[in-house]
């Protein structure tokens, strides 16, 4: 996929979560939309919290040397949208969220892992004698 985004999705979901973003929902839309390869759903809980978290996907993106093509929502408190075309950003109030249910649009696509899988804890060892 260009520009990366099988690698800059997960990594854009995490700093969501590293920002305190919940609910997180990472899709692979690329066969459902001509838009973009992922759909990234995140839902914030105040406008300072829906800046917090864009301010550090911005931070990533702009790292990664990928630039917003759109944002939308300037004007909203419950909803902002960042277009990086591989990869479209949606972070939305839990209300927002609700009402628009935009992952019920999304339901047969395939969720994209992003979290890190969880350690095992190490086996003891047996002790033979």
């Amino acid at each position: 996929m260009p520009r990366g985004f099988r690698k800059l999705a997960p990594l854009i979901a995490q700093a969501a979560e590293d920002k305190k973003g919940e609910d997180i929902l990472l899709f692979d839309v690329h066969k459902q939309s001509s838009l973009t390869d992922y759909l990234l759903l995140v839902s914030v809980l105040s406008p300072a919290h829906l800046h917090a978290v864009e301010d550090e996907i911005s931070k990533i993106m702009d790292s990664a040397g990928v630039e917003v093509l759109h944002r939308d929502g300037s004007d909203s408190d419950l909803w902002l949208v960042l277009d990086y075309g591989g990869v479209m950003v949606h972070l939305m109030h839990p209300d927002a969220r609700e009402f628009y249910a935009i992952e019920k649009l999304y339901h047969d696509a395939p969720r994209k892992q992003w979290q890190a899988e969880p350690a095992s804890p190490p086996r003891a060892r047996s002790r033979s004698r």
